[in-house]
């Protein structure tokens, strides 16, 4: 059944209707929604403008949610979910990320814990260093045992995580970060490999100046204990840098961060060392700091010939740095010490999206020269106009409490309001609501397969590029589904060279190129950038290692990589793996297929689902072949409920062993409605067939779920999850694994 979609007379794409109506709209207490996207829009406004009244009590607050208001509803200027999703509501939490400390003692890990949870439940994802914790096997002199080390508790919050889940509208995200001289190093760099656990970390290894320069100069590099400071091992820089490499190469972590450059940057290094960074890497942070972003769409900022109207991005520049201001007093934090800490730093991240919108409507290729020439042009100006509107607020509100000791303490800037202005973060969901491309991403697809709610397919294009076809008479939708079968358009004939050289995919850019654009807009952003690197299925180790080697030699502070062909969570075989096997199924002598037996030993998951008949517990088992097995129990329940629950899953168990696709079963299950349905976690439970559809689809995206092959499915609707901006992003229903 298709989603009921709100009336609205702004210019929004049906896929903008559908996100908003699944994750940001308000709604009532059957779960019906209650707002418009005028009516979100207005709400956020209207509440962060209050906050100019402090600072002036004669202020026209009105005249500031207008200005607010347009840059919204104009589609350029777009706030952080959780800035859409709370402000003005209840939990009135408005920042994404935060960064959380972590000491060396069971008291404050498992404060940490506890923290994370408050954040999660409030709608915001967590970083961490886990360096300062001693490494496994080392001492424990309050029980005269032996420690765990960092992995074994980066597990504990994983499972908080999943607990947690956000409320529905938003994932628990974490960034675990691990220090390339901890013992535990090595371990750290393979954890991910083994995809049944910490699959609500993004992780990353912080490489310090000295181990980069022992790589380059084949030198050896010290591992020290945290607990004692001394070294306890030498080991090769560059065999362990291959280690980091061949484990990005198989799975696309981990992450990579340069830490000294990072603090390098540090705009408050009095306060501390930055350790840590938000869970997709672009937000460097202090204990207990917070990123409160906002992005500007450049597509927005293109007139018809062609030029930048730099009169209009200069004005919406300002505005948004005075909305992300007033973000940081409307902001309800979930803990007093981040409230201090945000309130003493009072950081900002100003960034962009559409980029690749803005390439495309001033004819340039996303991987020339002329666009790295344009993305440092745009961005010098937004950075250096941020700075500009963060003094003139700063004149007038005050310094940022800890600017006496800041990089700001100069003669040139008496005045700063927020010591970082400007980050390029992820921009996921906030872009499919802007019609916009991702971040500073190239497009994802030029055409792609949407899922709609109901189980069937549409196909959907680019809309510049489809008016572009249609001008030069070349458009037919049997072109369009084609092409969506590849999202690229480069090997089509009868496509002139000139579109194919504007209209290009981020599997047609090459990595150099990628980090060339990810470069440019690193040297004008306070923070650091989001970005994938991507690479065909067929690039070798060494390329990637390449690129490492090429992001720290052109001054990045972070790189994410995703080779298409690995997978981020994948337990089960490559597809060219199993067809070496023997079938999965067995043929009887009448021809019919048999189920393959169920081994003796399964693994699986089990997770709670809320129906309107109770909770719903669903465990799904796979074996080395597929998923092979559904269990349901429904509490208390009995009788005629617990006999059809126990059928449905034994069928569709038969199922899966006879090789039925667990897409087709979950289609079959999908939209069954009883007469009384519910809501869990932001998801409508039509049925408990319907909960059971819905829970093999989140299992599918743990294990083995695909389009086609490698790819990975949305566990929403079933749609094709994107690798972007160091997350997965799914375009047909907003979801995002990240955010």
């Amino acid at each position: 059944m298709e989603l009921e979609l709100p009336r609205t007379s702004l210019p929004l794409s049906h896929n903008s209707l559908v996100v908003l109506s699944k994750r940001y709209l308000r709604r009532d207490e059957l779960g019906q929604v209650v707002e418009t996207p005028e009516d979100m829009f207005r709400r956020v406004a209207k509440t962060i403008a209050r906050p100019d009244k402090k600072y002036n009590k004669d202020g026209d607050v009105k005249a500031v949610e207008k200005r607010f208001y347009d840059i919204m509803t104009t589609f350029r200027f777009m706030p952080n979910s959780p800035t859409l999703m709370n402000a003005g509501r209840v939990l009135g939490q408005l920042s994404a990320c935060f960064v959380l400390p972590i000491e060396d003692s069971i008291e404050s890990i498992f404060e940490a814990v506890k923290h994370t949870a408050m954040i999660h439940k409030s709608g915001g994802g967590t970083g961490f260093s886990f360096s300062r914790i001693r490494p496994e096997g080392d001492i424990v002199k309050t029980t005269h045992g032996v420690a765990s080390g960092p992995i074994s508790f980066m597990t504990i919050f994983d499972v908080a995580t999943e607990t947690i889940k956000q409320g529905g509208t938003r994932r628990g995200a974490n960034m675990g970060i691990l220090r390339i001289d901890h013992p535990d190093i090595e371990k750290f760099i393979r954890c991910k490999t083994q995809t049944d656990r910490l699959n609500n970390f993004n992780i990353s290894v912080a490489l310090s100046e000295q181990f980069m320069s022992a790589v380059h100069n084949s030198e050896s590099f010290a591992l020290v204990n945290p607990r004692t400071g001394m070294e306890v091992k030498r080991l090769p820089a560059d065999q362990v840098f291959s280690e980091i490499v061949q484990a990005a190469w198989e799975s696309g972590e981990p992450g990579i961060i340069f830490i000294d450059r990072i603090n390098k940057y540090n705009p408050t290094p009095e306060l501390g060392d930055i350790e840590s960074t938000n869970p997709c890497g672009e937000q460097p942070l202090l204990p207990y700091e917070s990123c409160n972003l906002g992005s500007i769409n450049l597509g927005k900022f293109v007139r018809e010939n062609g030029t930048i109207d730099y009169h209009d991005l200069k004005e919406v520049v300002w505005d948004a740095v005075h909305f992300l201001d007033n973000v940081i007093d409307a902001n309800r934090f979930p803990m007093r010490e981040i409230d201090r800490m945000t309130n003493k730093t009072r950081k900002i991240g100003l960034g962009v999206m559409g980029f690749a919108d803005m390439l495309i409507a001033m004819k340039i290729p996303y991987g020339s020269e002329d666009a790295v020439k344009i993305a440092k042009k745009i961005m010098k100006f937004i950075d250096e106009e941020s700075k500009k509107a963060s003094a003139d607020l700063g004149k007038k509100r005050g310094n940022f409490p800890a600017y006496e000791g800041s990089v700001h303490n100069t003669p040139e800037t008496p005045f700063m309001r927020n010591a970082t202005t400007t980050t390029i973060a992820p921009t996921g969901t906030i872009s499919i609501i802007a019609g916009a491309s991702s971040g500073i991403e190239p497009l994802f697809a030029i055409s792609y397969i949407r899922k709609v709610l109901d189980g069937s397919e549409l196909v959907e294009a680019h809309p510049q590029f489809v008016k572009e076809m249609k001008e030069r008479g070349l458009y037919s939708s049997e072109l369009m589904e084609q092409i969506a079968s590849t999202g690229s358009i480069q090997g089509f004939k009868g496509i002139p060279e000139d579109i194919k050289k504007i209209y290009v995919t981020s599997m047609d850019v090459t990595p150099e190129q990628h980090i060339a654009i990810q470069a440019a807009f690193q040297e004008y952003t306070d923070n650091a950038v989001s970005k994938t690197i991507n690479f065909p299925e067929d690039a070798t180790v060494e390329d990637v290692k390449k690129a490492y080697i090429l992001a720290w030699m052109k001054g990045l502070k972070g790189l994410t990589i995703y080779r298409y062909g690995s997978r981020p969570v994948q337990v089960l075989n490559l597809k060219e793996k199993k067809s070496e096997k023997k079938p999965a199924t067995e043929e009887m002598p009448n021809g019919k297929i048999a189920p393959r037996p169920r081994p003796r030993r399964t693994r699986g998951m089990t997770e709670r689902v809320r129906t309107g008949c109770g909770n719903l517990y669903v465990t799904i088992n796979y074996d080395d072949d597929d998923f092979c097995e559904v269990f349901a129990q429904m509490g208390k329940a009995g009788g005629c409920a617990a006999c059809q629950i126990e059928a449905e899953t034994r069928l569709i168990s038969l199922a899966l062993r006879s090789g039925i696709s667990p897409k087709a079963i979950i289609k079959q299950l999908s939209g069954i409605r009883c007469p009384s349905p519910s809501w869990d976690e932001g998801t409508q439970i039509l049925s408990c067939p319907d909960g059971v559809a819905k829970v093999l689809a989140e299992a599918a995206e743990v294990e083995i779920e695909r389009r086609e092959p490698n790819i990975m499915s949305c566990p929403d609707c079933g749609g094709t999850l994107d690798f972007e901006e160091g997350c997965a992003l799914c375009r047909s229903c907003g979801y995002s694994k990240c955010s």
